[in-house]
């Protein structure tokens, strides 16, 4: 009986560690591309702030917003902006959104190493996606199939791209990939390959090629991996990344944002392979509280 007891009271004293850890933990859901470099700025913060307890999965930014509109996360992480619709679900559940730019990238588009074409035009890589360029050979490249490598349809990179590159529909021979890391894995063992992803994810990357993009035909290429072609957007595919909350930030959310836009979590965003924020959102976010 005395025994029988003592398991009680410290199975009783389990699940009341665990349901504070929980309450006191920061919950962060989303995006693929954010991933990484949300993860590597929570263990720095959390190395500093002992005590301090961020988890952070991912699963596409439509699982992070959808997360948000239901109050089952803190942070949501997003490659592209919430929908008007979206927004729309939020307030209707008592969600009030507000926006905060973490970092920008230069999405990038990739090909096999072994491949001689080195840049495209926005139409190009569009009609490329589409599935109305089907080899090499009509961009300039050696007669050989194109295979295509993009995301999956929860993935604010798979919308983003569709809307400011396709401009219409994904060609359904198209393998969607579930992150980042694998287009760039496929494309590499594969040379007719071309896909998408962060530039988080190309930077130290071998075995690939990352395109220089036009806007337009007779327009001048921009690199992706150069700060100042994604910040000035001259590069075409240039896009902030997102973080949304429930109202003004207040408590271990509010530290912890503040600390993503500290000039030390500013420089983890450029260790991880992103780029700075750029005056324009430092003031935009500064309108948000932070």
């Amino acid at each position: 009986m005395k025994r029988f007891l003592i398991l009680s009271l410290f199975v009783a004293f389990l699940m009341c560690a665990t349901s504070v850890y929980a309450e006191d933990m920061i919950q962060i859901k989303g995006s693929d591309t954010l991933i990484n470099l949300v993860q590597a700025l929570a263990e720095e913060y959390m190395a500093q702030n002992p005590g301090k307890y961020i988890a952070v999965t991912g699963g596409g930014s439509g699982t992070g917003i959808a997360a948000l509109i239901n109050g089952k996360c803190d942070i949501a992480n997003a490659s592209r902006q919430m929908k008007a619709k979206e927004v729309e679900q939020a307030s209707k559940n008592g969600v009030k959104v507000k926006r905060v730019v973490v970092a920008m990238d230069g999405l990038s588009v990739i090909t096999n190493g072994n491949n001689s074409v080195n840049q495209l035009t926005v139409d190009e890589i569009g009609r490329i996606f589409r599935g109305e360029v089907t080899n090499w050979s009509e961009v300039g490249g050696p007669n050989m199939s194109i295979t295509l490598y993009g995301r999956q349809s929860n993935s604010g990179t798979f919308v983003f791209f569709q809307e400011s590159v396709l401009k219409g529909d994904y060609s359904q021979k198209m393998n969607r990939m579930n992150g980042n890391a694998q287009i760039v894995e496929a494309v590499k063992q594969d040379q007719s390959g071309i896909g998408y992803v962060g530039v988080g994810y190309v930077k130290d990357a071998s075995g690939i090629n990352v395109l220089k993009v036009a806007s337009m035909a007779g327009a001048a290429y921009a690199n992706p991996l150069s700060e100042a072609d994604v910040k000035s957007g001259k590069y075409p595919i240039s896009r902030p990344l997102n973080q949304y909350i429930n109202g003004t930030p207040t408590g271990e959310v509010k530290a912890f944002l503040e600390f993503e836009l500290s000039p030390q979590g500013q420089k983890e965003v450029e260790k991880q392979g992103f780029f700075q924020l750029p005056g324009e959102y430092v003031e935009y976010n500064s309108k948000a509280g932070l």
